[in-house]
């Protein structure tokens, strides 16, 4: 799994590299501000998410082929830090569930590129850090795993969002793959998350810093 990770990453990566040397692709770099929450169902209960605010560390380079004014493509690479709070119900324990994921995003963009567009697509992500933390009675406890098999060693992910000028953006994301493996097993036979299906959604701000290595989105764009 590390080396298929690492493969990707610095496949991806030089691509959008070589491709940003021609004058019909460019790339665009930036952060993003994700407000995530969860659908939950836990052995019958549907109770208990509480939004999750990441401002960081989220990153992502897109690769853009514009055919024309009013339609595009987009591929990239993006670092997510993305999970959820779930205070379980009937009780004073809080949870806090974060992966770090590495994205790899294809999509399409429509409408005045250089102005207001909407963009939608696809998006596989590799989690690579997990950490959970637990909160009961005020006292909390932790831990960070790398590589975990707590979670499926990839999600698939569906996006659409609306592009302003001046590199802002407003974005909504939904994960099809649910947040846990179900069926992992700690070394004393217990499994977890056996029963709790979780499927986490956001609503992020997401900002393009750079066109290329220029700020972007200038006023004499056409």
């Amino acid at each position: 799994m590390k080396r298929i990770f690492l493969v990707t990453a610095f496949v991806i990566f030089t691509s959008i590299i070589a491709v940003s040397q021609n004058d019909n692709f460019y790339t665009t770099t930036g952060g993003e501000m994700i407000f995530s929450f969860a659908t939950i169902e836990d052995n019958g209960s549907d109770n208990g998410n509480v939004m999750r605010w990441s401002p960081f560390f989220n990153v992502q380079t897109h690769g853009n082929y514009d055919v024309n004014k009013n339609l595009g493509f987009i591929f990239g690479l993006g670092i997510r830090n993305v999970g959820f709070i779930y205070n379980e119900p009937g009780s004073s324990t809080k949870k806090k569930f974060r992966n770090y994921n590495l994205a790899i995003p294809v999509g399409v963009k429509l409408g005045n590129l250089n102005k207001v567009f909407f963009y939608g697509g696809y998006e596989i992500e590799f989690p690579f850090n997990y950490k959970e933390k637990t909160y009961i009675d005020e006292q909390k406890t932790k831990f960070n795993v790398w590589f975990s098999k707590r979670v499926p060693s990839y999600y698939n992910t569906v996006f659409v969002g609306v592009q302003f000028p001046y590199g802002l953006s407003l974005k909504f994301k939904y994960y099809l793959s649910e947040f846990f493996n179900q069926g992992y097993t700690e070394s004393d036979g217990t499994q977890p998350y056996k029963g709790l299906k979780a499927n986490v959604f956001y609503f992020s701000i997401t900002s393009s810093l750079f066109r290329n290595t220029t700020a972007v989105y200038k006023e004499d764009w056409d």
